[in-house]
């Protein structure tokens, strides 16, 4: 019995050596080998205190509107989460003579709280694997397309049975371990959702690209909104004036006790994706076929909008969120792409991929169902094809209004107006939307997406019209965009266009939208061809190797439903020297006095003045005497984890996570323990601002930091 308990604990060790910092568990079945570890780390909360029960952590955590995380901090229904992920938001309220996101918002009564078009949070109520269920009912033999329908018709069931217990319940099936796992989650949403604070954006983006993905970071990067809820159920509700805010069970405890090297810290949120059991080739066609062509393309157009974003306010203001969510994933993409060639990611996964041959051939475990050799010709048959969509949705899905619209009428993506029983008089009508985008950028954008476009594929691959660009406008590519917005309805405001006027049939926008969209149709049958089987592959592989590790606890790939990353506060190597851990006051002012040389770092006076105080008073570091504005931990993130909450070892509010590091940009397919680092900003920051920038009295009590 001895010999098995110090075998346990010699197991336990190697594991905590080896997997300490990495995995986004799902908290409903944590196993119990990561509990323990995170218990001799230093987290002291009961498993029932963090998942079962209405006053569970868990419950302190939400999905932010379907692309981030946030957190629930006072019985009042505030929500922090990251400033990046309120900046729709922030910018939709945003006028030239009311700029939120130049001067900032703070809502001074509940009545000054700004509602939310399109906004919601979700909480996650419950979650249980149904992989059985659907087992007997004939999964392993169907084809993804015959999955894809049995999922959307269980989750429609299983909907359907919580609804009659709760109403405001709903369910959702997702796939787990690239798919041998399936996994219900049931959520409560709720959409009404209020602006309550947020600070200007050179501090809630303080760096902008220039610091974007780096360390040392210095970004305030939150914003403060409300749940509102039905005042007789406390129960989610459409937006009414009458809503009260709503009132949680649980919400997060805010600590103002700080952290030390070595602390132990969590994250618990909604990373959106990862892909660590990719296989080699796929790694490769991520590289090549996806990232490079996001990091060319983005390239070209970001530059053409900040050009514009620059010389008008009015512009900025517009486009200022679209700029931002076009950057962040250009950069990545770029970082990602540095890194699998440095660390040398796809040459380690082919010699893994060599062991799971060797133990194939040991114990005949999916001999002959799982084919290296095939995967690789399914990823070289689809390279070209999936090259050129990128290129194509890169290019025009993303590029502006003038195709959006071009693309809605050309693909029915758009309400036909008018009455149904009488096609003569039906008609398109496009929503007066000007205060969204503008027509010189907008122009600028489409003539430098042809342009590039035509020079970054295959001929075979032109839509008809560049047929028309070059015969009639001698490939002037401004020329072209200009007689479009000319001779085209698309453009015309309150136009109504009929639908079936012949003449429109012949309108230049509504071909411009067709050829595009005919190519795209094409490539997406490619595409799909060899798509089915590589994933039927890539599934194999995941099954592989969970069963030839399966001495150790696996987590599954980020798929947007609930994780738990947990290791401590610490810095790396950064460059051959130690990073630090965390970042000061004094280090943002250094910046912001090179503010003539980096744009990114400019800053409005009271920043700089509040920031060079002597005294932070209770926000000062009891350890460093310091005050602290962002730290390091090695969390396990990705994208959809901004906002999620960062505790300590108590289950306590320390921070929010908003980045990773440039050095580890390849942790989506790769987890580097030495390199990989969670970036957040440290609470008593985000306190500090709402004090003595925002002076927002009443939100500081409500939250009752400690």
């Amino acid at each position: 019995m001895m010999k098995k308990i110090a075998m346990f604990i010699a197991g336990l060790a190697m594991l905590t050596q080896a997997k300490a910092d990495e995995g986004m568990w799902t908290i409903y079945n944590l196993p119990p080998q990561v509990y323990e570890i995170m218990q001799n780390e230093g987290f002291s909360m009961t498993y029932n205190d963090l998942y079962y029960g209405e006053t569970a952590l868990k419950n302190a955590v939400v999905n932010f509107s379907g692309y981030c995380s946030g957190v629930v901090v006072s019985p009042d229904g505030l929500v922090f989460t990251n400033h990046h992920c309120g900046f729709e938001a922030i910018r939709s309220h945003s006028t030239v003579e009311h700029d939120y996101m130049l001067n900032g918002f703070y809502a001074k009564t509940y009545e000054e709280e700004l509602p939310n078009k399109d906004m919601f949070v979700s909480f996650m109520v419950d979650q249980v694997d149904i992989t059985d269920r659907l087992v007997k009912m004939g999964l392993e033999g169907m084809s993804n397309y015959k999955r894809a329908v049995l999922i959307d018709s269980i989750t429609n069931a299983l909907t359907d049975s919580v609804k009659r217990i709760d109403k405001t319940l709903h369910v959702s099936v997702d796939p787990f371990y690239e798919g041998n796992r399936y996994y219900a989650t049931t959520y409560q949403d709720f959409t009404d959702l209020r602006l309550v604070f947020t600070i200007p954006k050179s501090m809630g983006k303080f760096g902008g690209e220039t610091d974007n993905w780096m360390w040392p970071r210095q970004t305030c990067d939150f914003s403060v909104f409300r749940i509102y809820a039905d005042p007789k159920t406390n129960g989610p509700a459409e937006y009414s004036k009458d809503n009260v805010p709503y009132h949680p069970k649980r919400w997060a405890k805010v600590s103002m006790q700080g952290y030390k090297e070595g602390d132990f810290a969590m994250t618990i949120g909604y990373p959106g994706s990862t892909e660590r059991y990719l296989s080699s080739y796929g790694i490769k066609q991520m590289r090549d076929a996806e990232n490079a062509v996001r990091a060319q393309v983005r390239g070209v157009k970001q530059e053409v909008m900040i050009k514009h974003m620059r010389a008008s306010e009015a512009v900025r203001i517009k486009y200022d969120s679209k700029y931002a969510q076009s950057s962040n994933y250009w950069k990545n993409s770029i970082g990602m792409n540095k890194c699998i060639d440095s660390i040398g990611i796809i040459q380690q996964k082919a010699d893994f991929e060599q062991r799971i041959k060797q133990w194939q051939d040991t114990t005949g475990y999916l001999k002959g169902v799982l084919n290296f050799d095939r995967l690789k010709t399914l990823y070289d048959k689809s390279f070209e094809p999936t090259y050129t969509l990128y290129n194509l949705i890169e290019s025009f899905f993303r590029s502006g209004e003038f195709f959006n619209r071009a693309r809605k009428v050309a693909g029915d993506g758009i309400e036909v107006k008018g009455p149904k029983d009488n096609p003569k008089k039906q008609y398109y009508q496009f929503d007066d939307n000007s205060d969204e985008w503008d027509e010189a950028l907008d122009k600028e954008v489409l003539a430098a997406m042809l342009k590039n476009y035509a020079g970054q594929v295959n001929e075979k691959y032109l839509p008809k019209f560049y047929s028309v660009i070059k015969t009639k406008f001698n490939n002037n590519y401004t020329a072209y965009v200009d007689y479009l917005y000319k001779k085209s309805v698309l453009m015309k405001k309150n136009k109504r266009i009929k639908f079936n006027d012949k003449k429109f049939k012949k309108d230049p926008g509504l071909k411009f939208g067709e050829d595009i969209l005919e190519v795209y149709y094409d490539l997406l049958s490619q595409v799909r061809v060899a798509s089915d089987d590589i994933a039927t592959q890539e599934r194999y592989l995941c099954d592989a190797v969970v069963r030839m590790e399966q001495d150790l606890p696996h987590y599954s790939d980020a798929n947007f439903t609930m994780r738990l990353s947990y290791g401590q506060v610490g810095e790396y190597l950064l460059n051959g020297q130690p990073s630090g851990y965390y970042t000061t006051a004094e280090s943002i002012v250094e910046k912001m006095d090179r503010a003539d040389k980096v744009i990114d770092y400019v800053a409005e006076p009271i920043m700089k003045e509040l920031l060079s105080s002597k005294d932070f008073g209770p926000y000062t570091d009891k350890t460093t005497g310091k005050m602290q504005l962002c730290f390091l931990t090695n969390n396990d993130i990705t994208g959809g984890n901004s906002g999620s909450p960062m505790f300590n070892g108590k289950g306590e509010l320390i921070g929010l996570a908003f980045d990773g590091n440039w050095d580890s940009l390849s942790s989506d397919i790769f987890f580097d323990k030495k390199l990989a680092r969670c970036i957040g900003v440290d609470i008593r920051f985000v306190l500090f601002m709402m004090d003595r920038w925002g002076h927002a009295d009443r939100l500081l009590k409500e939250i009752n930091a400690q």
